[in-house]
């Protein structure tokens, strides 16, 4: 499972280094290496560290992003989701090759902190649930149950809360204005996938319903 974890975490963050820096046309691109550096470094630490707390968890995300079990709705949602991961990243490249939209040096350091706060939200929700896979789907053969504890006491869907701020912060740590205007388009894509994962979940998952009369807001306390 490790050497799996190793693996893919050096192919994706591999292919995205690749889009990053060849889109840039330069490897003198400080927020990229810091960028991938502390992916890298969080993403194996992290993955050790659930590997070996919860190595159902750790088999569930190793999987790959599209599964017969999971619903058609979800493939479609991802598939788009990832396709704009990859246009949003070479996007961010051309901004620093042309200048289109830069950031200062401080706004960068803001941008790696919301970064690794985000990351932190998604660490704690992964801690709290151990059928926190990446798509949508009842985990029956795991037992899978409803969780209301931790991260979702405050809100149904925190995994999605964190990733929104990885994606602010990473456009900011980039230095890329632009970067930042297209997380508007992910935030769009995981609202619709919290109706599509919430239909699942309350048809296929007893005493959802109940947690979220429960618990109101979606992604983002008091607000949504």
């Amino acid at each position: 499972m490790i050497a799996k974890l190793v693996f893919q975490t050096f192919v994706w963050f591999g292919i995205m280094g690749a889009l990053l820096f060849v889109s840039a046309g330069t490897l003198h691109w400080t927020g990229a290496w810091v960028y991938m550096v502390v992916m890298v470094g969080l993403s194996l630490t992290m993955g050790v560290a659930i590997a070996r707390r919860d190595p159902g968890l750790m088999n569930e995300r190793l999987r790959p992003p599209i599964q017969k079990t999971q619903t058609a709705a979800d493939k479609i949602l991802l598939s788009i989701l990832l396709l704009g991961i990859f246009g949003w990243l070479a996007l961010m490249g051309f901004d620093v090759r042309f200048g289109w939209s830069p950031v200062s040096i401080g706004v960068q350091v803001i941008g790696a902190l919301i970064l690794l706060v985000g990351i932190w939200i998604c660490y704690l929700t992964m801690l709290e649930n151990s059928f926190a896979a990446p798509v949508v789907k009842i985990q029956d053969e795991r037992g899978q149950k409803v969780i209301t504890t931790g991260p979702y006491s405050y809100v149904r869907h925190p995994m999605y809360a964190g990733a929104i701020l990885y994606f602010a912060g990473t456009a900011l740590l980039l230095g890329s204005w632009l970067g930042l205007v297209l997380v508007s388009v992910f935030i769009v894509l995981l609202a619709i996938r919290t109706f599509i994962e919430e239909k699942t979940l309350r048809t296929g998952l007893r005493g959802y319903d109940d947690y979220a009369a429960n618990v109101r807001y979606r992604l983002i306390p008091m607000v949504w």
